[in-house]
């Protein structure tokens, strides 16, 4: 969406009449448009009772059961000057000391938020399952009371009304039976009479010149049934229109009062309550947790299951799946440097520098005030990348140093030195990058700010530790170690070592007076110690004896 909705949903008492819930929509819009300026609302939109039926309960997110509630959605206009989470605030406590007998909760408007929440009308879902309903029930109305004291935790509801008024009818099998009627003729008239003859028999007409289907329905008029009165002069005809005469309703029922479900759930054929919570002001996993520990703390009936579901559990998954990839990834890391440097400490070092990148974005997302979640983790994984590849060149460098035969100190600093620009030029250029998400410019922003934040976190403090760290733990891991030219063995001599050495070689070959004697090989007559060690130490080159004059 281009500009913030409000989607506020609006609970009437139950079996309150679809007349009167429109008449506290109106009394809710007033009180909405005098908290909010006139000239900051673009568009209020009025939803009540249930549209579309039963596929609507089943599909949808709106949370609606029945005409005694609906939602409002109200669209701020770009002179708007609060944000949304402040007139949500505002309006949940003004609207809750008006309107004592209703329940108001906001539920997401935007794509995103409704997506993640796979479906539910809310990001924290206490799921409670199990055959006894009204047990299950009243666990549930304990789970909400208590959590509603949670700071942070808003909007808490038990999904499901179990106290909807309703009438229920006993036919009198003697009477009906004197009268010439069953039972299956009774519920049959009122059937007729309060949803029409569809149900019962359909049919249909069809259009001779169209061609096109039309249902033929027959029903009472819903304004000739204004009271029970009126529903009990129903006539009730015998079948097949006998001898019999028509029976009032009133004769053949006695009608009571009772109580009921205004909607059933079910999940895995077993029926199920919902507790449903937001999270204001605070970060959604510290929320739930608080959440789950009081549902945890109840003590369920016999077969019942208490689950989590919602936005929480998708988090909770997608926090294992990233943390997981973070370990993998380290130990692949570490064993491909162990390769390459054919050592066990280098890579080793690199390993302790990446502590460093993750201070660094716990530092970033602490500062700016931003939750922990999954854009923010992601930033994590780009800023270790980073400071592996930067501790990596840093470390080659000094192993470089190290085999022209300066010691380690030496090694480290000049290596620190060397990459200090390099790693400056990367870290600032990666920063300011990222400093417009960080600040979360441009529509929807904000969704990805946690990204950048944790990014630039990161790279300041790796680049740190990259520069200053890194290098000491080289210099003491390699402290007590020989120097390079009495440790590293003929392989590792420089390009042009190698190539001074072999014209030398060469060259003796050639001079018959300048090589060894009967064609032996110059390290022919060095110890067999120095041989086996793979000494790199070099014989003089044979002094060339003097030309003749006469040559």
């Amino acid at each position: 969406m281009r500009l913030p909705w409000l989607r506020l949903h609006i609970r009437a008492p139950a079996g309150t009449r679809l007349e009167q819930t429109e008449l506290i929509f109106g009394a809710v819009e007033r009180t909405v448009r005098r908290i909010i300026a006139p000239e900051e609302i673009g568009l209020m939109l009025d939803d009540v009772g249930l549209s579309g039926g039963g596929i609507t309960l089943a599909t949808g997110d709106q949370g609606t059961i029945g005409t005694s509630d609906g939602e409002i959605l109200v669209s701020l206009s770009e002179k708007h000057t609060g944000s949304v989470a402040a007139y949500e605030a505002t309006l949940r406590d003004s609207l809750t000391a008006e309107f004592p007998d209703e329940e108001f909760y906001f539920q997401p408007a935007d794509i995103v938020t409704r997506i993640l929440n796979l479906g539910l009308p809310s990001p924290i879902d206490v799921q409670i399952t199990g055959r006894s309903s009204q047990e299950n029930y009243a666990v549930a109305r304990r789970i909400a009371d208590k959590a509603r004291r949670v700071p942070g935790v808003t909007d808490v509801r038990v999904q499901q009304v179990t106290s909807t008024p309703e009438l229920f009818f006993s036919v009198d099998r003697l009477r009906a039976q004197q009268a010439g009627v069953s039972t299956r003729d009774v519920a049959s008239s009122m059937l007729i009479a309060l949803s029409g003859s569809f149900q019962s028999a359909p049919n249909f007409w069809l259009d001779p010149k169209t061609g096109v289907n039309y249902n033929v329905a027959v029903q009472v008029p819903p304004y000739q049934l204004p009271s029970i009165d009126a529903l009990a002069r129903t006539p009730v005809a015998p079948p097949g229109g006998g001898s019999a005469q028509p029976q009032l309703l009133a004769n053949l029922v006695t009608a009571t009062r009772d109580l009921a479900p205004a909607v059933v759930t079910h999940y895995d054929v077993q029926p199920s309550f919902d507790v449903y919570a937001s999270a204001t002001g605070r970060d959604l996993g510290s929320a739930a947790k608080e959440v789950e520990r009081i549902a945890q703390a109840e003590k369920l009936p016999k077969g019942s299951q208490l689950v989590m579901r919602g936005q929480v559990d998708s988090m909770r998954q997608s926090f294992e799946g990233l943390v997981l990839g973070i370990l993998a990834a380290l130990v692949l890391v570490y064993v491909l440097l162990v390769v390459n440097f054919q050592s066990w400490a280098d890579p080793l070092i690199v390993v302790l520098a990446l502590p460093g990148a993750f201070a660094g974005t716990m530092w970033g997302l602490f500062a700016s005030h931003t939750t922990w979640n999954v854009p923010s983790l992601m930033g994590t994984i780009m800023a270790l990348g980073v400071a592996t590849s930067n501790s990596v060149l840093l470390l080659t460098f000094a192993e470089d140093e190290r085999a022209e035969g300066r010691d380690a100190v030496d090694a480290a600093i000049n290596a620190g030195v060397t990459r200090l620009r390099p790693v400056i030029m990367t870290a600032l250029a990666m920063i300011l990058g990222m400093l417009p998400m960080a600040l979360g410019l441009g529509e929807g922003g904000e969704q990805n700010a946690p990204l950048g934040r944790a990014v630039i976190g990161g790279l300041v403090v790796a680049s740190l530790y990259t520069l200053l760290v890194v290098p000491t733990l080289y210099s003491l891991l390699r402290k007590k170690a020989q120097p390079a030219d009495e440790q590293l063995p003929e392989a590792a001599l420089t390009g042009r070592e190698k190539q001074a050495e072999d014209e030398r070689n060469a060259h003796g070959g050639q001079n018959g007076a300048g090589g060894p004697p009967n064609g032996e090989r110059p390290d022919a007559q060095q110890p067999d110690g120095d041989r086996r060690n793979g000494d790199r130490r070099r014989a003089p080159a044979p002094t060339p004896r003097p030309v003749p004059a006469h040559a």
